[in-house]
């Protein structure tokens, strides 16, 4: 009996639990008011800035992302992608730089990831002094 009581506590929390995540996903997918979502203008920056990265640039997100869950780093590296891009469209730039990709990072992450990031430039032996006020 109490098996049976705790399988089925154990089985409603993680529904609430994959619920909370697709609910989420559902509400970035609704239009806003100029008709696109927040994921349809991440994936228009990505593709309008796709021929900017090179290995490089690629390899530098992607080490940068490294600390982020496996499980939730593809999310999070498109996320930071479109932010990134959304900068280089507004820069007009014609090639990505380390600089946009800190930039579009801190941007587009919560600060309580920042402390990853500065660990990440500290391992790099990146000077990330002009980005404090990002922070």
């Amino acid at each position: 009996m109490w098996l049976i009581a705790l399988w089925s506590v154990f089985m409603i929390v993680f529904m609430f639990i994959g619920g909370f995540f697709m609910f989420r996903k559902f509400l970035k997918r609704l239009p806003k008011d100029d008709g696109h979502s927040i994921l349809d203008w991440q994936d228009y920056y990505i593709e309008k800035t796709r021929h900017l990265w090179t290995r490089d640039q690629s390899n530098l997100l992607e080490e940068l992302v490294s600390p982020v869950p496996e499980l939730f780093r593809d999310i999070a590296r498109e996320k930071i992608a479109g932010k990134i891009g959304e900068l280089a469209l507004q820069e007009r730039a014609e090639q990505m730089t380390e600089d946009l990709i800190i930039r579009g990072y801190i941007l587009a992450t919560p600060k309580r990831d920042h402390k990853f990031l500065r660990k990440k430039l500290d391992e790099k032996e990146m000077d990330y002094s002009q980005y404090e006020q990002l922070f």
